[in-house]
This record gives structure tokens, C-alpha cells and sequence, in this order.
């Protein structure tokens, strides 16, 4: 049998997303021939592919180690890396890749997606643009500098760069799923929910056009899209807390974002529940999001009934809790749409621990434990950006 069998087999299978058998066969091949370098880079490629990090860097680093003058080994590296998440080592693989074989375009390629990990979408562009000096007929290039344009807000350049994939390839999911990220970016849902049906038709396996599909099916509500536009537009405004010794009245402005935040939170909430009743969006919201909709628009009618009774008995106890309850909604969103399981689980507790205070607030009848409980869920919404941070906008 050829030693190159084996490799192009678990190429194939890789194109075929089946890493797991990809993986056995190189594991076949490294146990005849522990130095192959291609078999330990292509092996990093599958083990990275399953999540298995730890492996799929060892994997990587063998095989730089073994080939440091063959620009394949840093090529799979640098993919490897890039996958991972480790941007800086990504980086350096990149550049040695390009360093050794400057005339590649598929090492552009993997360059320009370690700087859409690193959030460098200037860097990103170029990287593409050289990539397509030497191919200029390179969908996936196209795509990412259609990304990269999105993201730099180059409306007319990312358009062009997308639409010109489309014409490449009309069959690549890639295409169109920038298409939708532009059309997205630049406020017309309606054609980015049709954008990311066609990736979905192409590839129903591709999971960030399913999530930005409902993310386009909701902005085409008019209030929703407003006022979304307020999540992660003050995610360090909690800074404006040092102003406070010398201009207390600043305290208004972290009041009104807060209460906006939370209007925009129980609008999604409306959003999300009418989408999944509806027929044509329902499989779209069969999760935990469409529960936690629910439970939101509950609290809500809750709070409200609550007031109502507090207001009707003369009971500033019960009137404040009933406003207090209809403030869970903000942490209760937060957690649902926190990506981390341990961030998410922390905030869910947070708002148990909310839920508590408040119950203790009704069953003492102590209006401030209540009232405190009101400016603590509305500022969760600082909270909950700091813990997660900015994630990285890969494809």
C-alpha cells in the first residue's frame, strides 16, 4: 500500500466532515510510520475537529516539529489553532506557513481567519485580498473579505464582495451565509432570513446560520430592532460610576438604559413566543429559548397582577415586589442567552438568589429589600457583559 493512500483517504473523509474515521485511519498509518509529518498534521485537523483540543495541539506541534521547513505542517497548524481559539499561535504558524510558500492562497486564506479571530478586520481584508491576487476566483476568500468588510461597516464592499461569491459558487453555503451577515449588518432582515434559509437548504448541519436566522426572523419587528440595538451598545458603561462623586445626577442615565435594556428583553421574549406558535418558524424555536420566553412574558403578567394588588390593598410591600418580579426578566434573558455553561449557571442562580430576595421582601413586608432587588436585576445587564466578554465572530 502507498504511504500516500492513507493521507488522501483522510483527506476525503475530513471534506466529508466523518473526522472520527479520518482519525482511525491515521492513526493506522502513524503506527507503521510514527514520523509521517502529514499523518500528525492531518491528525491535529481530526482530533480538533471532535474537541479535542488538547490532542489536536500535541498533534500539531509534532508535526511542526518534524517539518519546520514544509509549509503544509504550519498551514494544518495554523487551522488547527485557529480552531482552538488560540489566536496568537495561529498567527505565528500563519505567517511562517506564508514565509515558506508565499504563493499559496489557501495559507491567505487561513491568515485572514486568524485575524477575524483576533477581531482585526483590517488585517483580515488584506490578508483575503492577497489571497485572491494569486486566485482571484477563490469563493472562500471572497467570503471572508465580504466578513471583513461587513464588520469594518463597508456597506457597498461587503454587498459586492458577497454577491460576487454567489456568482462564483451559487451552491456554497459560505455565500450565502455572508450574504445574510451583510444584509443583517446593514438592516434589512428580510433578505438576510431568506439568505440564511438557502445555507440551511445547502447545509442543514450549518449551525450559526440556524441561530442567525432567528436572530434575522426577529429583527423583522420593527421595536424589537430598535431596541436590541441597545444590547452590547453600553457594555462598559458601568465605568460611568466613577462620575458619580462629582455629577451624582449621571445616576439617571445608568436608570434609563437599564429600564430600556429591559424593555428590549421582554419584546424578545413577545418576539420569540409568536415565532415559535407560527407554523412556518416553530422547529426554529423548540429549545430552552422559546421556555424562557414564556416564563419572561409570565413574570411580567405576574408582576403586573402584583402591583395591581398592591396598589388596590394600600400594600407597599406587595406593590414593590410585584414591580421587582417583573425585573427578573432582565437576568433570567441574560442567562439564557450567556454561551458559556458555567456563566449560564451562574446566572441562573443569581436569579434564584433575586427570586429569594424578593419572596422575603413579600413574606416580611420590608418594601426596600424589594426596591434594592428592582436596581439589581435592571443592572444585571452590566453584570452578565462583563462576565461574558466579547466572543470572537468566526465562520
Amino acid at each position: 500500500m502507498k504511504v500516500a493512500d492513507p493521507i488522501e483517504r483522510a483527506r476525503t473523509l475530513l471534506q466529508l466532515r466523518r473526522p472520527d474515521d479520518a482519525e482511525r485511519e491515521l492513526r493506522g498509518l502513524l503506527a507503521q510510520e510514527p514520523e509521517n509529518i502529514s499523518g500528525h498534521a492531518l491528525l491535529g485537523l481530526a482530533l480538533i475537529q471532535q474537541g479535542q483540543v488538547g490532542d489536536a495541539l500535541e498533534e500539531a506541534a509534532e508535526a511542526v516539529r518534524l517539518g519546520p521547513d514544509q509549509w503544509s505542517a504550519h498551514y494544518l497548524a495554523a487551522h488547527v489553532y485557529y480552531r482552538a481559539g488560540r489566536g496568537e499561535e495561529g498567527l505565528t504558524a500563519a505567517r511562517t506557513a506564508l514565509d515558506l510558500q508565499p504563493e499559496h492562497a489557501p495559507n491567505w486564506e487561513v491568515l485572514a481567519r486568524v485575524h477575524m479571530l483576533r477581531g482585526e478586520w483590517a488585517l483580515m481584508v488584506e490578508a483575503a485580498l492577497s489571497g485572491l491576487r494569486i486566485e482571484p476566483e477563490d469563493c472562500d476568500l471572497v467570503c471572508l473579505a465580504s466578513l471583513a468588510y461587513s464588520n469594518l461597516g463597508d456597506e457597498r464592499q461587503a454587498f459586492a464582495a458577497a454577491a460576487h461569491a454567489v456568482r462564483i459558487d451559487p451552491e456554497s453555503a459560505l455565500a450565502h451565509f455572508v450574504l445574510g451577515r451583510a444584509a443583517l449588518r446593514f438592516g434589512d432582515p428580510r433578505r438576510a432570513a431568506e439568505s440564511f434559509r438557502e445555507v440551511l437548504r445547502l447545509d442543514p448541519g450549518f449551525g450559526k446560520a440556524r441561530d442567525l436566522l432567528v436572530t434575522a426572523l426577529k429583527q423583522r419587528n420593527p421595536l424589537f430592532r430598535r431596541l436590541s440595538g441597545l444590547r452590547g451598545r453600553f457594555p462598559n458603561g458601568w465605568r460611568l460610576i466613577f462620575l458619580l462623586p462629582v455629577a451624582p445626577p449621571i445616576i439617571a442615565i445608568f436608570i434609563i438604559v437599564a429600564v430600556l435594556h429591559w424593555l428590549a428583553w421582554v419584546t424578545e421574549a413577545w418576539t420569540v413566543l409568536r415565532l415559535a406558535r407560527a407554523k412556518a418558524t416553530s422547529l426554529l424555536f423548540e429549545g430552552v429559548e422559546a421556555r424562557v420566553s414564556a416564563v419572561c412574558l409570565g413574570l411580567v403578567a405576574a408582576g403586573a397582577a402584583l402591583l395591581g394588588l398592591g396598589i388596590g390593598l394600600g400594600l407597599d410591600a406587595i406593590g414593590t415586589a410585584g414591580v421587582a418580579v417583573m425585573t427578573l426578566v432582565t437576568p433570567a434573558q441574560e442567562a439564557a442567552h450567556t454561551g458559556s455553561p458555567r456563566l449560564r449557571a451562574f446566572l441562573y442562580g443569581w436569579a434564584g438568589l433575586l427570586a429569594l430576595a424578593i419572596a422575603v421582601s413579600m413574606a416580611l413586608a420590608i418594601p426596600w429589600i424589594s426596591l434594592i432587588t428592582i436596581y439589581i436585576c435592571l443592572f444585571t445587564v452590566w453584570l452578565a457583559s462583563r462576565l461574558r466578554g466579547r466572543p470572537p465572530q468566526t465562520v
